[in-house]
């Protein structure tokens, strides 16, 4: 019976140790994804050298597939800031975490803007999914897959309607009604039912 309740409890605490494993490794992945994105606005070649491995497959939204020695490659060879260049700063929304022991994957919006000197900004987004292998107690990319976010279009405008033009067939004419004058100088027509409707005394002129 004491077996039993040792072995129960041993299930239980590893359990709870494997989740707050998740549950840190979720926070660590976060920070590394917001850490990288900071560096990766500066062009910092540190930052990402620390965040891709080296076996790593990246696919760009163009549809191009380069490694870890190509991105790299661009990333030194960008020139230098200059006064009055476009500042670029991104930012991850609805982070996505899915993890299977030391491997996970990380999904996200990214938000992509760029301020140029005169003020105006541009914002562009991509849903990005990366996976991540933890060696040596270290997270780090080894596929990045990055699709960009189309922009909606503009609603079409819609053309003024103007009013229906009624056909002149249907507007009714003063040319079928006969007018006359009464004997006490009114002016009138008779409906359809025989009955006198009194106008203006100008028609009777």
């Amino acid at each position: 019976m004491k077996a039993r309740i040792f072995s129960f409890m041993f299930v239980i605490a590893t359990a709870i140790s494997i989740n707050a494993q998740k549950s840190n490794d979720a926070a660590d992945l976060t920070k590394l994804l917001n850490e990288f994105l900071a560096g990766a606005g500066r062009n910092d070649a540190a930052v990402h050298d620390n965040f891709w491995a080296e076996d790593l497959i990246y696919t760009r939204s163009a549809g191009v597939r380069i490694n870890k020695e190509e991105l790299m490659k661009g990333v030194r060879s960008a020139p230098a800031p200059k006064p009055g260049d476009p500042t670029n700063v991104y930012s991850a929304e609805d982070i996505r975490i899915q993890q299977y022991g030391n491997t996970a994957v990380v999904a996200f919006k990214l938000v992509g803007s760029t301020t140029r000197s005169d003020g105006t900004t541009s914002v562009s987004n991509y849903l990005n999914t990366g996976t991540f292998v933890k060696r040596s107690g270290k997270w780090q990319a080894v596929a990045w897959q990055s699709t960009m976010v189309p922009k909606p279009e503009a609603p079409a405008q819609t053309a003024a309607v103007s009013p229906k033009a009624v056909p002149l067939a249907s507007v009714p004419t003063n040319s079928t009604r006969t007018y006359m004058k009464g004997s006490r100088g009114g002016c009138y027509y008779l409906s359809p039912g025989s009955a006198k409707v009194y106008v203006s005394h100008d028609l009777c002129k």
